[in-house]
């Protein structure tokens, strides 16, 4: 196997755009790429930079209902023809001129690399404007109309992976992507978010683990409002490396949703983009270690984007491409220039929030035992108990 890294980038992604005041901002994927090449991340040595592919209609229906691709259509031509009862036309999905194509392509980019991953013609694929992981089979939720993530993923199993496992970031659970492959046991879903009692779907409790053919396929780790840097990784360490380890996936699907940090508009966690930064080299050295280097990252949510998404999914860039940035490097005067001009404000001073030592964030290990008292902890519990057995793992110790 090779030891390049394709990354997927076009303007034309941006297109995929709900309009003016939608958190979905498409500024955000423009600042990224932006940041990336002021970091020479896309000239970087074994890096491939390009665009998706042209999508078709079959597929997308490899993963959703051909009804519903007919109604995002229908809307697409005229967003006055949207029709609710498939989730288009909604606050959280307006319709808008050329919402298939632009949907599609996102989905087809994702496609792209997880073949190219599949097929050993990269190491590692990154598609930044993906991650569309809330999409249904039927209808769209949640600012996803396709869900890219699904279709990569089953483009690999009829190409004939036997293993997928997917670690979704994002704040808000991984609700479509679980869907899915609910019952599919060729594929292991891991969500680490916030609980569903506080933030939307209002899914992903530690007990749902999959359906009665896959027992132990879904994963989901639901934390309370207010978690931080060190307690977040803690818990995602005290889950996704025993998983992924027992699971042994020949492919690792991560989604990097970046609504997490304490500056997101929509939710109610406190980490830092050195966190999730931490979280990105984790995933990667996963991927290395259980999964002989065949890594696809993909995007996902984060609606602060001038402070928050272009530096963090920068990161994500650097990591996959093995050219990481330092979390104390200056952000590039050009980059501030484009951000005031497109957004009329300059960003933040460096790469990094000043939380982190030497790079990386630290926590406390599940190795070093467990507190049943620690709300955390008591989250943690509740999914390895429900999940960990399926697996044949030890609840308390690693």
């Amino acid at each position: 196997m090779t030891a390049s890294t394709r990354i997927v980038w076009d303007e034309r992604l941006t297109r995929y755009d709900f309009g003016d005041h939608h958190p979905m901002d498409p500024r955000r994927l423009a600042l990224t790429a932006v940041l990336a090449r002021e970091y020479g991340v896309f000239d970087a040595p074994g890096v491939q930079v390009t665009g998706p592919s042209d999508p078709t209609e079959d597929l997308i229906r490899t993963v959703h209902d051909a009804a519903y691709v007919e109604a995002v259509r229908v809307a697409s031509a005229d967003p006055e023809l949207a029709d609710t009862t498939y989730g288009l036309g909604t606050t959280d999905d307006p319709a808008f001129l050329g919402m298939h194509e632009a949907s599609a392509l996102i989905a087809a980019g994702t496609r792209d690399i997880c073949d190219a991953v599949w097929s050993g013609e990269v190491s590692h694929g990154v598609n930044f404007a993906g991650g569309m992981h809330h999409a249904m089979p039927g209808n769209a939720s949640g600012f996803c109309v396709y869900n890219d993530v699904a279709i990569g993923i089953e483009s690999m199993l009829r190409a004939g992976a036997q293993r997928v496992a997917y670690v979704d970031l994002d704040v808000h659970h991984g609700d479509g992507v679980e869907k899915v492959f609910w019952d599919d046991p060729r594929v292991l879903t891991i969500s680490i978010h916030e609980g569903p009692r506080t933030l939307f779907p209002g899914t992903g409790d530690p007990a749902d683990i999959g359906g009665p053919g896959a027992l132990g396929g879904a994963a989901n780790i639901a934390l309370p409002p207010g978690v931080g840097d060190a307690a977040w990784l803690r818990a995602l360490h005290a889950v996704v490396p025993g998983l992924l380890r027992a699971f042994a996936p020949q492919v690792l699907v991560t989604q990097h949703g970046c609504d997490s940090h304490y500056l997101d508009p929509l939710a109610h966690l406190r980490l830092s983009v050195d966190a999730q930064r931490t979280a990105a080299e984790s995933m990667h050295d996963l991927a290395h270690e259980v999964a002989d280097g065949r890594w696809v990252a993909l995007g996902g949510g984060g609606y602060e984007i001038v402070d928050v998404v272009p530096r963090t999914w920068t990161h994500l860039l650097g990591i996959a491409a093995h050219a990481p940035i330092p979390l104390d490097t200056a952000i590039p005067a050009a980059w501030h220039d484009y951000a005031r001009m497109t957004c009329g404000r300059p960003g933040p001073p460096r790469m990094g929030d000043g939380v982190a030592e030497h790079d990386r964030v630290w926590w406390k290990s599940w190795a070093t035992g467990a507190d049943p008292n620690d709300r955390v902890d008591q989250c943690v519990l509740a999914t390895r108990e429900a999940v960990f057995p399926e697996h044949g793992l030890n609840v308390w110790f690693d």
